[in-house]
């Protein structure tokens, strides 16, 4: 059984004053598609999660043979977007589901790769830096979507993290934890990759 992919791109992007990170160009495309590509590279199960007002996002992916769910409550948080990736990956039998986070631009085709070739199926495998701070993806197995399927509020998946195994997969430089929240860090980042 193959493991699904949850793009969470159903955020408000708030602390970019304005812009949406998520279409921000990176490698001659916006963002989100780019993250789209590379995890069509390793499933063909994606799922990328909306906000009902996403309509900019949703064009970057056409295309793309990616399936998108508009998140009703995505003002709730991460957590309206990992019930969706979780019920999805149920439906259709998944071994897991890998959480990408559509704001890491440095992760490549072949992190994923490596992340899905630690995943045992029975832990939560968490990618991190290289000097092992944790960070993204992360693989959920399927034993732990009903849980889930259940969360609620902006809290994301820290609990499940907590109460469950989990197996740390040591990814090169800070791939695993480059996220661009901020119109600075994005500044900072396009300084370092011109």
């Amino acid at each position: 059984m193959a493991v699904a992919v949850l793009l969470p791109a159903a955020g408000a992007s708030r602390r970019m004053r304005g812009r949406d990170k998520l279409l921000e160009e990176v490698r001659g495309r916006a963002l989100l598609r780019e993250r789209a590509e590379v995890a069509l590279s390793v499933s063909d199960d994606v799922l990328v999660t909306l906000p009902p007002e996403g309509a900019a996002r949703a064009a970057v992916l056409d295309g793309l043979p990616v399936a998108r769910r508009v998140v009703a409550q995505a003002a709730e948080g991460m957590a309206a977007s990992l019930r969706a990736g979780a019920d999805r990956a149920r439906a259709r039998g998944a071994a897991g589901l890998m959480v990408l986070l559509p704001d890491m631009p440095d992760l490549t085709a072949g992190d994923l790769a490596t992340a899905l070739a630690a995943f045992d199926g029975r832990a939560i495998l968490r990618a991190t830096s290289q000097d092992g701070r944790p960070g993204h993806p992360v693989i959920f197995p399927a034993a732990v979507l009903p849980e889930m399927a259940a969360l609620s509020g902006g809290e994301g998946a820290r609990a499940l993290l907590s109460r469950h195994p989990v197996i740390l997969c040591a990814l090169p430089a800070e791939r695993a934890i480059t996220d661009l929240d901020t119109p600075e860090a994005w500044a900072a980042w396009r300084a370092r990759n011109p």
